[in-house]
């Protein structure tokens, strides 16, 4: 299945049982914009709240499905996924938020031009859309002496009732369980920074719903910044994406490479685009991703 691509990240299993204690953590209120001091790793306060709304468009024209894993050309496939992420802060140390994430696809195939999916057509046979996920989820600081470092677990539940119609794929009919592991660190003069994750995800469901379920993603990644100032921030990163067939007969890997930008606008608003390319793989398209996201915290 071609467009697990735009999957940019997803995960390592384990990640639960941490006490939520109530003793304070090391999150002490640096001088700086949410750019750079709020990073994923962090969490919010209680009464606070953290709204990300974030885009990614993947387009193909290249793929590794030929005789014996080949390279070859292919007419045009995008896959285009919108997702709201909120969270709010419930514990007065900032060790626990509480938040929803809802997800949005639409998707064209057969050569048809990579905007097109933001005409939400539905043309049979080239193209569908629609909200494809709903996950409850929860961010938690495990440790009170290292506040840089965080977990986040989600439940992805589908609202897809088929994972594909008509030739073309929406989405995966399967549940997720995703966690993701956060750190990062500043090095001294506020100017550099690096951010790293692990994401996990574990696919399961009925065998004959998704070509999916049964399987375990691990994406780790790697993200330098270079802050020019404390609202602006350009940044380079690497991340790998390995799919791990725990039954279901179906491997994958992809390694991809990419840049970006983000600039606080307001104390409350940021925004960031980043763009990937894909540049090796197994099983999988070579395409590209084009991400645009806003992001509030109040």
């Amino acid at each position: 299945m071609k467009r697990l691509h735009k999957i940019l990240a997803l995960s390592l299993l384990l990640a639960t049982s941490f006490a939520f204690g109530q003793d304070d953590t090391d999150n002490d209120d640096d001088q700086g914009s949410v750019i750079q001091t709020l990073t994923p790793s962090k969490l919010i306060a209680k009464g606070q709240y953290d709204i990300k709304w974030f885009n990614n468009l993947y387009t193909e024209t290249r793929d590794l499905f030929g005789p014996d894993g080949a390279e070859r050309d292919i007419p045009r496939n995008t896959f285009f996924t919108s997702t709201v992420e909120a969270y709010t802060g419930v514990s007065e140390n900032k060790r626990v938020n509480l938040g929803v994430i809802l997800e949005f696809r639409s998707n064209v195939i057969g050569g048809r031009d990579a905007l097109d999916v933001f005409k939400f057509d539905g043309e049979s046979g080239s193209a569908r859309s629609g909200f494809t996920s709903i996950a409850p989820s929860v961010k938690f600081v495990p440790f009170k002496n290292v506040g840089n470092f965080s977990i986040q677990s989600s439940l992805f539940i589908p609202l897809v009732d088929n994972e594909v119609e008509q030739g073309v794929f929406l989405d995966q009919n399967g549940f997720i369980w995703q966690n993701r592991f956060f750190y990062d660190y500043t090095f001294p003069g506020n100017k550099w920074q690096i951010f790293t994750e692990i994401n996990s995800e574990a696919n399961f469901g009925k065998e004959e719903d998704s070509f999916a379920n049964n399987s375990l993603r691990l994406t780790p990644g790697v993200f330098l910044s270079y802050f020019p100032s404390s609202k602006f921030t350009v940044l380079g990163l690497v991340q790998h994406s390995q799919l791990i067939d725990l039954g279901n007969d179906f491997s994958q890997d992809f390694t991809a490479v990419g840049g970006g930008a983000k600039y606080q606008l307001t104390n409350e608003l940021n925004i960031e685009a980043l763009y990937t390319n894909f540049v090796r793989g197994t099983d999988t398209g070579l395409g590209q991703t084009f991400n645009l996201g806003l992001r509030a915290v109040f």
